[in-house]
């Protein structure tokens, strides 16, 4: 290594990440792709987004998961293609970093897709196509109409950790985004999950692979105009739920917006009881209520408390 040269596990692990993929001719003419992250989810956390989704989008899905025979078998059966998630020995980021990776490498990986769109898989459920709407471009969301970033707790505290108080003032007043629900071109959305990860790592260090920090990175990205990208409104293609529910409703199964529309995707319904009972009526009647990932406990605390400690901490050059 170089003497002088900038060293963190953030790094070694990207490098690895960043490899160049080697592009393979697809079969057939060009596709829509629906991708998603669902590694420690089992079939009752995951079926009504499948269930959902098939009935409105007869296109390729391709979900990650864990080496589970069982729910692989009930994906195969619902023509969801299951992929493996990147091995990594030692140190690697958690996985609302690591799925970036593994995004690219497989959109990279298929010469014949169109558009992708990568989402969250737990909390969504689809209402109508995905890609019905015309794509002209990358896309991204806001999630909260009623706050710009400097305003909300959650965006700025992650958004001050990755790039820094002054960095953080100047885009203080743009719009929370959602890292979520992304779509667009497949060369557009592999390239933005290089840069979020890439944008990882300027703390040099863990943090870069932590909680957070993937939101940051697209903020930073859109907001300093890093990547060209539409930014659209809530309840438009998708429909984030999670700050407020004031003016939604529901006509007959669906969920409508404040103006009566009916948006596509529909992200994080299940922090409101009512919207979940509609959810596990209609397409999945084992869903369990919302759930905490991750380890819980005395760990869970001390993994906290470290990654905050690591955001204050000055870090050797």
């Amino acid at each position: 290594m170089s003497r002088g040269a900038a060293r963190s596990t953030y790094l070694s692990w990207l490098a690895r990440a960043l490899a160049p993929v080697d592009a393979s001719a697809s079969a057939g003419g060009p596709d829509d792709l629906v991708l998603g992250y669902a590694t420690g989810y089992g079939r009752c956390d995951v079926e009504a987004f499948v269930r959902s989704l098939r009935a409105v989008h007869d296109g390729p899905v391709g979900l990650f998961v864990d080496p589970d025979p069982d729910f692989r078998a009930w994906l195969a059966s619902q023509g969801v293609e299951t992929l493996d998630p990147t091995a990594c020995a030692g140190w690697a980021p958690l996985p609302v970093v690591a799925r970036f990776g593994d995004y690219a490498r497989l959109i990279e990986s298929r010469s014949a897709l169109r558009n992708v769109l990568l989402t969250d898989v737990r909390d969504v459920v689809f209402q109508a196509s995905p890609f019905a709407q015309p794509i002209t471009g990358l896309e991204v969301f806001v999630e909260d109409e009623d706050h710009s970033l400097g305003q909300n707790p959650f965006h700025s505290k992650y958004l001050r950790a990755l790039a820094g108080d002054e960095v953080t003032d100047t885009i203080a007043d743009r719009p929370c985004l959602c890292a979520g629900t992304i779509i667009g071109p497949a060369a557009d959305v592999a390239r933005l999950c290089r840069l979020i990860l890439t944008l990882g790592a300027i703390p040099r260090s863990s943090v870069g692979g932590g909680f957070g920090i993937d939101q940051a990175s697209l903020e930073l990205a859109v907001h300093q105009g890093l990547v060209a990208a539409c930014v659209r409104p809530n309840y438009s293609r998708v429909a984030t739920l999670g700050q407020c529910i004031d003016g939604v409703g529901v006509d007959e199964d669906r969920i409508t917006n404040p103006d009566g529309s009916i948006s596509p995707v529909v992200h994080q319904y299940d922090r409101h009881p009512e919207l979940m009972g509609l959810v596990r009526a209609r397409w999945s009647a084992e869903a369990r209520d919302r759930v905490r990932t991750g380890p819980q406990g005395l760990s869970r605390v001390q993994a906290k408390l470290k990654a905050t400690l690591s955001r204050y901490l000055m870090e050797f050059r």
